[in-house]
């Protein structure tokens, strides 16, 4: 690592008006291996495969995937970009902050806190429902699957993640990079026995011409049920902005923080297609699988290989799941840390201390305590599908109004904006126009209500069906938007510098004594 390299990282940083306060050790590797991690293949696509099923069916995992991808690739361009001017663990508000103003940084900030602390709870959640499907074939009797012992499992998950990322840095960093192999190594192992080991398989004509409709919707809405379905793809196409939150981070940012957000959505949209075509051909009954709910991959697995071969397939699964888990809570209190740094968040004060290993230590609890917060209602609901569909579409409008936003003021700025290292001369105009439409035509859709029932004015309208992402994006919006009205426009202006350059120094210097000093300690303790 060339001290050039670092000196050039740290200038670019001091432009931007920060200290290199977080420890930059990154590579460019680790720093994709963050946002692939986070997409995870095997975490999105397979906890949300059963809704895939009963919302399109076949059809939605053979087209769905590459339309979603498509669109995904062309936002990830749009982001690289502004990621290469502005590479800040803050990362998309204060993009939106340096375009638009702060009302702009503001309510991205807050979407994209909101989503990420959002989809830490998908994601932990969804390996909540994977590891306790693998407990219940491994000691079948003790663990029962109940909707209770889920939400115990979850918080057992969330502790973990939580004190791994507060006490060894280094260990997630490390299991990032294995995370990456885990990944695709993980779907050519499990796609290899869909297609070697069950003795039938589904046509081509299913695969790429059957529709299912569990939805409860007539059949001549199969538009609408088809449009919905697309949440599975859309919802694992979520966090590879953990790439410009790992930036203050990582090594050459300007460069690495756009190569990881490309990378990690092209390396996705291939084994992602590969494990869901994998896993639909080896449906040996539909019905009965769509029928499993959430656990729809778990009956794929025992259908088509036996207990003994699905009992290992999912333990890769859910040991892919709890790397993604591991590092959105990695990203989520970046994110977290850095909006304290700029006084955005209550008790600011106390998100943005670091402990002795420059990790935001009081951030990385609060991120956990939220997302256990925000997947705690599965715990009343007889159906803690719908809970977790709700979960997952927060997450995914919150985050995308939070994606979108930068990229609608970066095309606003037009040929005045001067892009940074990685960019798309030209070509940014179309790229921020379609990722602007495609956001809002997502943000829309998963609004919608996801079952007959949960439409108001429906005669078996029941609360337990509702889709309470209106609920929740509209909330964000009266109490975010309320919040700056009342009173954070007159005290938040977006990132503040945090002094001249010999001031910045200064904390560096401050930081590298402490580092100094903590090493010393460590060694001395070793020398005894």
């Amino acid at each position: 690592m060339s001290e050039q390299m670092l000196d050039k990282d740290r200038r670019t940083l001091h432009a931007l008006g920060y200290a290199q306060e977080l420890r930059r050790g990154m590579s460019g590797f680790s720093n994709f291996a963050i946002s692939f991690t986070i997409i995870s293949i095997l975490s999105g696509t397979l906890t949300l495969y059963g809704t895939g099923l009963n919302y399109g069916g076949p059809v939605m995992e053979a087209y769905g995937w590459p339309v979603v991808s498509i669109f995904v690739i062309i936002i990830g361009l749009g982001m690289a970009e502004i990621a290469s001017k502005y590479p800040t663990a803050g990362g998309l508000y204060f993009w939106a902050s340096k375009m638009g103003g702060p009302a702009w940084g503001w309510f991205t900030g807050w979407f994209n806190l909101i989503g990420q602390i959002a989809v830490t709870a998908g994601i932990d959640y969804g390996a909540a429902i994977f590891a306790d499907a693998l407990l219940n074939l491994l000691w079948p009797g003790t663990f029962t699957s109940t909707q209770h012992e889920i939400v115990y499992v979850y918080a057992v998950i969330l502790v973990l993640h939580a004190l791994m990322n507060v006490f060894s840095i280094r260990l997630v960093a490390f299991l990032n990079d294995v995370s990456v192999w885990w990944h695709v190594l993980g779907v050519v192992i499990i796609v290899g026995f869909l297609i070697f080991k069950p003795a039938h398989h589904q046509s081509f004509s299913t695969v790429f011409g059957h529709t299912v409709n569990n939805s409860g919707f007539s059949h001549g809405m199969i538009w609408f049920v088809l449009l919905l379905g697309l949440l599975q793809a859309q919802y694992t196409y979520t966090g590879y902005d953990a790439s410009a939150h790992m930036s203050e981070e990582t090594q050459n940012a300007s460069q690495a923080a756009a190569r990881g957000v490309i990378g990690s959505i092209l390396v996705s949209a291939v084994f992602g297609y590969i494990l869901a075509l994998g896993v639909t051909f080896a449906i040996q009954d539909v019905g009965n699988t769509a029928g499993a709910g959430g656990f729809a991959v778990k009956q794929v697995f025992l259908d088509s290989l036996g207990t003994k071969t699905a009992e290992v397939m999912l333990f890769i699964t859910v040991m892919a799941q709890l790397y993604c888990g591991m590092s959105s809570i990695t990203s989520a209190s970046r994110m977290m840390y850095a909006f304290s740094r700029d006084g955005a968040v209550p008790g600011h004060k106390y998100w943005r201390r670091l402990n002795h290993q420059r990790v935001p230590a009081h951030a990385v609890g609060a991120i956990a305590v939220l997302a256990f917060l925000c997947a705690f209602p599965a715990y009343f609901g007889p159906n803690g599908v719908v809970a977790y569909a709700a979960v997952t579409s927060i997450a995914t409008i919150g985050l995308y109004i939070a994606y979108g936003i930068p990229i609608y003021l970066r095309l606003k700025q037009g040929s005045s904006w001067e892009p940074g290292e990685w960019n798309l001369g030209k070509w940014y105009r179309p790229v921020g126009v379609i990722s602007v439409i495609w956001v809002a035509f997502i943000a829309v859709l998963f609004l919608m209500p996801i079952a007959p029932a949960g439409i108001p004015w429906n005669a078996n309208f029941t609360w337990v069906s509702v889709n309470y992402a209106p609920i929740a994006v509209l909330g964000t919006l009266i109490l975010v938007g309320g919040w700056w009205m009342l009173s954070a426009k007159k005290w938040f202006k977006g990132p503040i510098a945090q002094g001249t350059e010999a001031e910045l120094a200064r904390i560096e210097t401050g930081m590298d004594a402490t580092d100094a000093a903590s090493e010393e300690h460590h060694h001395h303790h070793e020398a005894h």
